[in-house]
């Protein structure tokens, strides 16, 4: 049992280390080399973990190895486009012009009902709304309308729009002073103490969280008392 337990922990940080490596994306954004390594990983660590004969080095040195290859593959389509294209593929427009691509489409095997399908979940009921539909490398379907279907800004319309948009910094969450955040406010431990005794709280402790945006207006959320 211990050693089941060792060998999980072990394997399991190892792929959580790689897949920090592979940068923070969603399983549907992977390009089809990420996806492909994290299948392969998936199933090489799954073999030491069950068989315990099997020496836990045999699924380590793979997973590293496949790690490996990904980081130089990953810095040499930094230095090369046409590798880049060759390993992730290049994106294809499926609708230019607001005309369907037909070749594209069944180049990359995508069927009209799956086109209308991604236009209406991104708020399009018809191709002519469209001027250019992009098929990303990660299978995304990118939509770029015509300016007459798009709303109209506050700048077409010729009104005057306060930018009144701010970056809320986390302070407190769930009772835990992130000091570093603080720091990067220019704030400190005394400014933190006034604020909680302003909004009637002795401790950081009470305070599930706690925000400071930009213009210096302070968010905070006392924790629910247990019933």
């Amino acid at each position: 049992m211990i050693t089941a337990a060792a060998r999980t922990i072990i394997l399991y940080f190892l792929i959580m280390a790689g897949l920090r490596l592979m940068g923070k994306r969603q399983i549907g954004e992977l390009e089809p080399g990420e996806l492909v390594l994290t299948m392969m990983i998936s199933d090489l660590a799954t073999v030491p973990m069950q068989d315990f004969g099997i020496p836990l080095l045999a699924g380590v040195i793979p997973i590293l190895i496949l790690l490996s290859l990904s980081m130089l593959l990953s810095q040499m389509s930094l230095y090369s486009l046409r590798f880049r294209a060759l390993i992730c593929g290049t994106p294809s427009v499926l609708i230019r012009g607001g005309v369907l691509q037909q070749e594209a489409m069944r180049r990359n095997r995508f069927t009209l009902d799956e086109l209308l399908e991604e236009l209406r979940e991104q708020g399009y009921a018809r191709i002519g709304d469209v001027k250019y539909a992009v098929l990303e490398n990660s299978g995304q379907l990118s939509i770029l309308p015509w300016a007459r279907t798009q709303p109209p800004s506050a700048g077409q319309l010729g009104l005057e729009a306060e930018d009144d948009v701010t970056l809320p910094v986390v302070l407190i969450n769930d009772g835990r002073v992130l000091d570093k955040n603080l720091s990067a406010c220019g704030r400190d431990r005394a400014w933190l103490r006034k604020t909680l005794e302003a909004k009637g709280f002795r401790s950081p402790k009470e305070v599930f969280l706690l925000t400071l945006d930009e213009r210096g207006t302070v968010l905070c959320v006392g924790k629910e008392l247990d019933a």
